[in-house]
């Protein structure tokens, strides 16, 4: 078993804590409505506000079967280097343009770049492959709007989503400048590693883990489907410089270690580091939290560097 005691500093104690007094460990056991609308005040409980500068425009990307909404992030100061396409997280069943509309704001602020935010289609109503297929027609939408390159970034099942994306599209003549992935979810092997040793992690657990996979699917078993788990990929060559930050404390974090030894196995340039003493969903913990802080500015640095090209971060 264990020790979280150990593991976890007193601040990142008072965040957990502040988290389940708004989103309790059992939500799952929750309609999927109850579960939204817990999430959605839990999210506006942690909102921050938008940094000095920014602006942000709510607008939608209409394809031919349906509309995306999105929300465009703008600098007084930007810096047209790159764009960010962020992939929100939550399950793959929570979340949109609100939940993290703060983490974007600040992400534009502090990197200069464009960000937009994509709210993808959720599960159980609409079932994979919709979240992927909305966020690889954002992804087009971004390359044909913007003359600068596009950078993928997202958190948690955003992280998967992204993933699948660069997999996808890493033969176009028009694709990701890079990825950063934080705390995702890429299907890895659920009978080691983190999977086992923090199975029972606060914040996330593997049950959780399960509940949502199954939900995104609707049951059915899609196993090897690289579009539902990057790590069922046979072929990591060609993909974008990644970096990958992951929680200790958390049973996804041997996903981002595995993702990493697929991408310099076959080549290509990836990086890895897991946050000690960190839990799945600090980003909502920046603030108040100094692992989360600095772990956020690392990630502002993985953006920035690699939003110009910079394989060497």
């Amino acid at each position: 078993m264990t020790d979280y005691r150990k593991l976890i500093d007193a601040e990142t104690w008072a965040f957990i804590e502040k988290t389940n007094s708004y989103y309790p460990p059992d939500t799952i056991d929750y309609t999927i409505g109850e579960q939204r609308a817990i999430y959605d005040r839990m999210c506006r409980e942690f909102f921050a506000g938008y940094p000095q500068g920014v602006t942000a425009e709510t607008t939608a990307i209409a394809t031919p079967t349906n509309s995306i909404p999105i929300r465009i992030y703008r600098n007084a100061e930007p810096d047209k280097a790159a764009m960010v396409l962020y992939v929100h997280g939550g399950g793959f069943i929570l979340g949109g343009l609100d939940s993290h509309d703060d983490v974007c704001a600040e992400l534009c602020a502090r990197t200069g770049y464009e960000v937009v935010s994509v709210d993808y289609r959720l599960a159980p109503e609409h079932l994979h492959p919709a979240a992927f297929d909305d966020v690889m027609s954002a992804f087009e939408w971004a390359t044909s709007t913007y003359d600068c390159p596009v950078l993928l970034c997202g958190d948690s099942a955003g992280g998967n989503l992204c993933a699948a994306v660069a997999h996808a599209t890493r033969g176009h003549v028009k694709k990701p400048v890079g990825q950063v992935l934080i705390y995702p979810s890429l299907g890895g092997d659920r009978s080691r590693g983190s999977y086992v040793t923090h199975a029972e992690a606060p914040m996330l657990t593997v049950r959780d883990i399960e509940f949502y996979l199954n939900i995104r699917t609707g049951g059915v078993d899609r196993t090897g489907d690289i579009t539902l788990s990057p790590l069922a990929d046979a072929n990591f060559a060609y993909l974008p410089p990644t970096v990958l930050i992951t929680a200790q404390c958390d049973p996804l974090s041997s996903d981002g270690e595995a993702y990493r030894d697929r991408v310099v196995a076959a080549g290509g340039s990836a990086y890895w580091f897991e946050e000690p003493g960190l839990v799945h969903g600090y980003l909502r913990a920046r603030h108040t939290v100094g692992r989360a802080r600095s772990s956020f500015t690392c990630i502002v640095e993985a953006v920035s560097t690699l939003g110009k090209g910079d394989r060497t971060w």
